[in-house]
């Protein structure tokens, strides 16, 4: 039996509208607020990264600590991954090829970080390290365990809205700051009191698997589904 010509521009138009569903599903167009709101919480990590980043490597390098080293590493990733959604939420770069290449860098970003914190955690349980107590080090990660998870609960919110896969992968880099944030403070309480040494990295080789997975979600253009 023929189709009647009266129901192919139906059809074009069903089809053409799930194409248009599925493509604003990946990618929305942020609302001058949300890209205002956006490029503020974007500048307040980059300061802050830049503090955080600098002051815990001086002090890993001073008391030798592979937990405090790990953790300045990953400042140093999520301030150069803070720069990249930032720039990608400029007027001039708000557009789809800014989007997906912001978030393969994110995504690329969070396996270099995953192996970073792999081989500072391989390195840690060897023994080639002896970590000392470090008052400076504490009141770093002290901070960072109350700065950061304010930090990604925002950028969820705002990659939720806008649906952006890099601001999920920059949410995830500074949850994971503030996991790598914990693990370090409980590391550094264990070998200061107990003297257990493989506590934070045992810990940072648990959170690993979860690094990978949201690298592999920026990658494929997964952004927050929560607000």
């Amino acid at each position: 039996m023929s189709i009647p010509c009266y129901s192919l521009p139906r059809i074009g138009r069903f089809s053409g509208a799930i194409i248009l569903t599925q493509m604003a599903s990946v990618l929305q167009i942020a609302s001058p607020e949300s890209a205002r709101r956006i490029q503020r919480v974007q500048i307040v990590t980059i300061v802050w990264m830049s503090v955080e980043a600098a002051v815990s490597l001086f002090v890993a390098w001073r008391a030798r600590s592979p937990a405090l080293l790990a953790f300045g590493g990953d400042s140093a990733i999520e301030l150069f991954s803070a720069v990249v959604v930032l720039w990608r939420f400029r007027a001039t770069a708000a557009h789809g090829d800014a989007e997906r290449r912001a978030a393969r860098v994110a995504g690329a970003l969070l396996f270099a970080l995953a192996a970073f914190v792999a081989v500072i955690s391989v390195t840690s349980l060897l023994g080639y390290s002896e970590p000392k107590p470090t008052v400076s080090g504490t009141a770093i990660l002290v901070a960072a365990a109350v700065v950061m998870p304010w930090l990604a609960k925002e950028k969820r919110r705002l990659s939720g809205a806008t649906g952006s896969a890099a601001l999920r992968a920059d949410a995830a880099q500074s949850a994971l700051c503030a996991y790598l944030s914990f693990i370090a403070l409980a590391g550094l309480a264990f070998n200061a009191i107990w003297r257990v040494k493989w506590a934070d990295p045992i810990a940072a080789f648990a959170i690993l698997p979860l690094i990978v997975w949201e690298g592999r979600e920026a990658m494929r253009g997964k952004a927050c589904g929560c607000c």
